[in-house]
Order: structure tokens, then sequence, then C-alpha cells
């Protein structure tokens, strides 16, 4: 009997090891072709690169969504972290515009982390913490920026989702064929921004139909 109990004791924290070295290689997998392909990438070809069969990857992530946020926990707390960066400027204007230009460069780099930020997954509660988190602190970039002078009284917060949205199709439209190109949109963005721009604007979307179309585009993946 001691010698049974011994045998399974120690196959225990051998199953354990094994499964976590799964579940990271299911990760590092996910990151490389939701980088390169999108969110959208073909769970079955995660396994494949990851050298697991599926059944092994819907064990660690039931759902894509589970996969989504395992894969880029590390860059949402980037994210999230550019805002108190940008915070701690004594600049308010210049901590507001380098934000938005990490934040576009953190698209441009990665397919799969341009797409996410115009998607939302309620199910998802680290990820979507990370991005209320995030969202929050934009909040009060704009309050700053609005209290310097320097960024126009109508700019909302629903203004930096349709900018991560433009942008998400600007870097999938141009890809590798004109990798920078989402610069020159972020400029003219930018300056559209500024507080001597004062022609009046059509009324911004509500959070509330801003979050339908985020769920839309998320049905589309």
């Amino acid at each position: 009997m001691l010698a049974l109990m011994s045998t399974a004791d120690a196959a225990e924290p051998a199953l354990r090891a094994d499964a976590a070295r799964n579940r990271e290689r299911i990760v590092a997998a996910a990151r490389e072709l939701f980088a390169e392909r999108g969110i959208n990438a073909p769970l079955e070809d995660v396994a494949q690169r990851a050298g697991v069969g599926i059944a092994t990857l819907y064990r660690r992530f039931p759902t894509r969504a589970d996969l989504i946020a395992g894969a880029f926990e590390a860059k949402l707390a980037d994210y999230a972290d550019a805002v108190t960066t940008a915070l701690a400027d004594p600049d308010p204007w210049r901590g507001f515009c380098g934000y938005l230009e990490t934040v576009c460069a953190m698209q441009a780099i990665d397919r799969g982390f341009a797409e996410l930020l115009t998607l939302t997954f309620p199910a998802a509660k680290v990820l979507e913490a990370k991005r209320v988190e995030a969202y929050d602190g934009f909040a009060e970039l704009i309050t700053r920026a609005k209290a310097g002078g320097r960024l126009r009284e109508d700019f909302v917060s629903e203004d930096l989702v349709l900018l991560l949205m433009a942008n998400a199709g600007v870097i999938a439209a141009t890809g590798d064929a004109a990798p920078d190109a989402w610069r020159r949109t972020l400029a003219y963005f930018i300056q559209s921004f500024a507080a001597e721009n004062t022609a009046p604007l059509p009324e911004p979307p509500t959070k509330a139909s801003l979050f339908r179309a985020m769920v839309r585009l998320n049905r589309g993946t």
C-alpha cells in the first residue's frame, strides 16, 4: 500500500507539470498566430503549432475567449500601464498624445491585439477588468488635457474607441505593404483633437451603441 501511494504521489506532480507545460506551449502558439493572422486564427492551427492535440487545447481553454484572455493577459497589462505612464507626464497634452501613439503602435505590431481593442468579451473577467482600468485612466487623461487648454472640449472617451477601430482597419488594410501608414492617420486624428479646431462635430455614438458594435464584431470572430 505504501509503495502504491508513493507511486501515485510521484505521478501527480508529473501530471501537473506536464499540464503546465502544455498550457505554456498553447499560450505561446496563440500569441504568435493571433499576432500574425488575428484572433480568428483556427484553433486547430494553434494546437498544431503548440504540438498538442485539439482536445488538450480545449481542456486548458474551453472557449476562444479563454484562450484570447490567456494569450493577451500580459499585453493588456502593458495597455493599462501605458495610461499610468501618460498620467505621470507633467505636460497633460504630451501625455495624452503619447498615450495615443503608444496604443496605436501596440496595435500596429500585433494584428490580434489590434482586433482585441475593438471587441469586448464580457465573460473574460480579467481581460475586461484591464480594459476598464485603461478606459478609466484615459478619461482622466482627457480631463487633464482639457484643463490644460490643449484638447477640444467636445472630445469624449468614445472617440478613443473610434480611433482604435479606424487604426485597426488601416493596419489590416496596409499590412506589410505600408506598415507605417497608421502613423499618418494618427497624426491627422491628433491634429483634429487639438483645442484650436472648434468646428462643430456630429454627436458621438453612445456607450451602449459602441458596446453593441464591439459585441457584433466579436461575433464575427
